[in-house]
């Protein structure tokens, strides 16, 4: 007997390559992570208008909300995608409950990740592969993730009955304003980041074909960009809006196809499978978002410092490099996962000894592709608590921007404060001259703050603490200690 589905979106907002769609929490967003929420939201429901169904928002706890729609639209089955984070995990538990109270069937399955999670840690004798290296070796002893399913299509929906609610505006998906929080005016400024399976498939087109892949051309991400210039598909293999198999497989038929044409970065692969490897190790190890009580991260009494925060936070270290990526970070929700690299250092192990909880909980609150085991994963990684053993490898915060923008165009960009000022002062406008800073219209120490620590001497200080740490802590290092790798993380299809 064919059932009456109720498919509940989570993740997974999109039509192609739905395998669970086919078949049958205490997060901190932002206004800019709501927004681009929303418009994945919309897009989907016009994709789902297009082959006959709508997309249904309804505003309630899952249970009381099961409670009013199983009855009046004959509901039978439920669906949903399986994922791993706690809070998913448990509504999953809630929600296998809540259908047996209903005499309902459930119907899962799993596309948020290459592989089943729990069969990479059953190769791996039970454990999670907690090395890069490890990760790789179980991986090719289980060979190529699975294909693809099929695009979801109009005939899939001829024999289901979308409910024909005379209130559709009851069920339409809410603006920003409807959930009382005031969003940027999209009318006065480009959307960079727009929300969507729509343009997450346009993206990754247009990226194929402009890097060259099948043009043979090569290109090069630069990490203080004025304009993003990695794959910026990042956020939409957050939420779901583009599959990751798909990614990963279009990647694979591009490699397939290279005889002719240059080939894409292997980094974008293996970004993916850095993507897998937090993933994998998140599912599987307790309090992987908290220091406490997490048995893979060193134990670091961090500083408690709520103003030296707050000013790293709002863009007011007095280091300009800093303050930009910050002010880019809240202004347009996204950052180069090397700019990343350098705010997570500067806030950690670099220069002001502040626990990577609280940059975790910052980036989760700004980053449009902001996701429970990439962003953990990777600030245990850049604050060598965790992965990444190079502990004395320490990000500059002057020379490692100038290296790469000598001008300082990104800096003018975001800090107009700064815009004035000749390039030999604007990574340290602190040390030019009073005329020069007259001149420049900004006085630094009241238009702009000086810097906020001297980072010759907080770095050395640090440097000291952290050998002293991991030499006290030698058996948690050991964990996830293994071949020497530079993490290209995901953040910047990508990662942080």
């Amino acid at each position: 007997m064919p059932h009456r589905t109720l498919h509940l979106f989570r993740k997974g907002l999109r039509l192609h390559d739905n395998p669970t769609l086919l078949g049958e929490g205490g997060m901190r967003v932002g206004v800019l992570r709501w927004r681009f929420l929303l418009q994945s939201l919309q897009d989907l429901h016009a994709r789902l208008r297009a082959v006959g169904s709508r997309l249904f928002v309804v505003r309630g706890s899952h249970r009381a909300v099961l409670g009013e729609l199983v009855g009046r639209w004959g509901i039978t089955q439920i669906s949903f995608d399986s994922e791993m984070e706690p809070h998913h995990t448990a509504l999953q538990r809630e929600l296998g409950e809540m259908a047996e109270e209903l005499g309902l069937s459930v119907y899962t399955r799993l596309s948020h990740t290459l592989y089943d999670l729990s069969r990479i840690i059953e190769a791996n004798g039970g454990e999670p592969p907690l090395t890069y290296k490890k990760f790789l070796r179980v991986l090719s002893a289980i060979g190529e993730p699975e294909k693809p399913v099929r695009d979801i299509t109009a005939e899939d929906f001829q024999r289901c009955n979308t409910p024909g609610e005379a209130d559709c505006e009851r069920y339409a998906v809410p603006s920003l304003c409807d959930l009382g929080l005031d969003g940027p005016d999209e009318s006065q400024e480009e959307v960079l980041w727009p929300g969507g399976e729509t343009q997450a498939l346009q993206r990754l087109n247009k990226h194929l074909e402009s890097q060259g892949w099948l043009e043979n051309t090569k290109t090069q991400t630069v990490m203080n960009s004025l304009w993003p210039n990695t794959t910026g598909l990042s956020p939409y293999l957050s939420l779901g809006c583009l599959s990751v198999r798909t990614f990963y497989h279009t990647l694979g038929k591009v490699y397939a196809q290279a005889k002719n044409h240059s080939l894409p970065p292997v980094a974008l692969q293996g970004q993916v499978l850095w993507r897998e490897f937090f993933y994998t190790a998140a599912s599987a190890t307790q309090n992987f978002t908290r220091m406490e009580g997490n048995p893979i991260c060193l134990q670091i009494h961090w500083y408690d410092d709520q103003d030296a925060l707050e000013k790293w936070r709002t863009a007011r270290t007095g280091f300009p490099w800093i303050d930009a990526i910050m002010t880019q970070l809240r202004q347009e929700g996204w950052i180069h996962h090397l700019s990343r690299h350098a705010v997570a250092c500067f806030l950690t192990r670099g220069d002001l000894w502040i626990s990577w909880e609280e940059g975790m909980k910052v980036f989760e609150e700004y980053l449009l592709d902001a996701d429970y085991s990439i962003n953990a994963g990777n600030w245990m990684w850049l604050s060598a608590s965790a992965f990444f053993h190079q502990y004395n490898r320490i990000f500059c915060p002057v020379r490692f921007g100038r290296r790469t923008d000598p001008e300082g165009h990104y800096i003018r960009k975001y800090l107009p404060v700064l815009r004035s000022f000749p390039s030999r002062y604007i990574y340290e406008p602190w040390t030019a001259p009073e005329e020069v800073q007259l001149q420049a219209g900004c006085i630094i120490g009241k238009d702009y703050p000086l810097p906020m620590v001297c980072h010759a001497e907080v770095s050395e200080r640090n440097l000291a603490l952290m050998k002293e740490v991991r030499s006290s802590q030698e058996n948690t290092t050991k964990l996830t200690r293994g071949q020497r790798f530079t993490i290209l993380s995901l953040i910047s299809i990508n990662a942080n």
